[in-house]
């Protein structure tokens, strides 16, 4: 199957089948959530219908070996799998599925992000707490993935230039001053300590760092690890350390984002645009193709198109596959009515 052909279509089939039909090494980045193990009908079709949770994940990794196979050394997939309850427990489905997957010297887990979700559908059950993340692992096939940092959740570095443009300066290391003053160090090491902290807000103010964090003697924890060292020689000389934090925010393995909801949607389980979008960001570059085996209502394509990526998407159920095509051509429809 020649990618020329497929690519920024949807294709109507067992992802299987399709996939076994994709040349290997030829795919940028897949993202993709399979049907949940026995949470929706689905028509009947496809995973997720499996008898037990060992045939289940049997087959799941079928389909990921077959996802790896198409993946570029530099390429990654991405899985976001769901668990179920059964007999009062959860089954833990996605960590034995990220286990089965490791155990094969083929890939390597890079992280598992966790999308937390703002607005998790509400337990009937009193005895359990509601669920409110899902992982989505992203696994590599080698060290040269691409991996686009400074793109991933860029959007929060114009959010904190805002936020701090509105409330000023004014209350750098405030609670730092306040912990000094009440502190146990000597008045000696409490000047000592006020003149550096002047010293580092200076530089915050000045854009010189982005922001920093001061240990005192008597009151944070001591350093550990390979840090333990020369922040533990600081804290006994001095009874401070102050630890400067160069460039942006931390990039952390975990995205908040609502649950997808969409209007008279034909699809009862859409996963969020926003986070795909992340991370198509994140694991890809523009014009890159991302393929997702099990495209649903067609997120994927929507999110890979918006980011100037191709797409490929596979779907065993036409409903879905017209359902998709047809939210496409509205996302398209609707950009053209932005632009004139």
């Amino acid at each position: 199957m020649e990618l020329d052909k497929i690519k920024n279509t949807i294709i109507q089939g067992d992802c299987l089948d399709v996939l076994r039909q994709i040349k290997s090494n030829s795919v940028n980045l897949i993202i993709t959530s399979p049907p949940y193990y026995k949470q929706r009908e689905y028509n009947g079709k496809g995973i997720g219908n499996e008898r037990t949770v060992d045939e289940y994940l049997d087959n799941l990794i079928t389909i990921f070996n077959e996802c790896v196979r198409v993946t570029k050394d530099t390429g990654a997939i991405v899985f976001n799998v769901g668990d179920k309850y059964e007999g009062g427990g959860l089954s833990l489905i996605p960590q034995r599925f990220a286990i089965k997957v490791i155990d094969s010297p083929k890939v390597f887990l890079v992280n598992n992000l966790t999308w937390n979700k703002l607005n998790p559908t509400p337990r009937q059950d009193r005895k359990k707490l509601v669920q409110s993340t899902e992982p989505f692992f992203i696994f590599a096939k080698s060290k040269d993935y691409v991996f686009n940092l400074d793109e991933y959740l860029s959007h929060l570095k114009l959010l904190d230039g805002k936020k701090s443009n509105n409330n000023g300066n004014n209350r750098i290391g405030k609670k730092y001053f306040e912990l000094i003053k009440n502190c146990e160090l000597s008045d000696e090491e409490k000047a000592h300590a006020k003149r550096e902290l002047e010293k580092v807000i200076i530089d915050v103010k000045n854009g010189i760092i982005e922001s920093f964090r001061m240990k005192i003697r008597g009151i944070h924890a001591k350093p550990y690890g390979g840090q333990a060292g020369g922040r533990q020689i600081q804290l006994d000389k001095n009874g401070f350390t102050i630890i400067r934090i160069n460039g942006e925010k931390l990039k952390r393995d975990i995205i908040e984002s609502p649950v997808e909801s969409i209007k008279n949607t034909e699809h009862p389980a859409v996963y969020p645009l926003y986070v795909v979008q992340e991370i198509i960001k994140l694991l890809s570059n523009p014009n890159d193709i991302v393929l997702d085996p099990f495209v649903g209502s067609g997120t994927t394509c929507i999110a890979a198109r918006n980011l100037k990526r191709n797409y490929i998407g596979i779907e065993i159920d036409s409903n879905y596959v017209k359902y998709a095509n047809s939210r496409l051509k509205k996302e398209t429809e609707l950009a053209s009515e932005l632009l004139f």
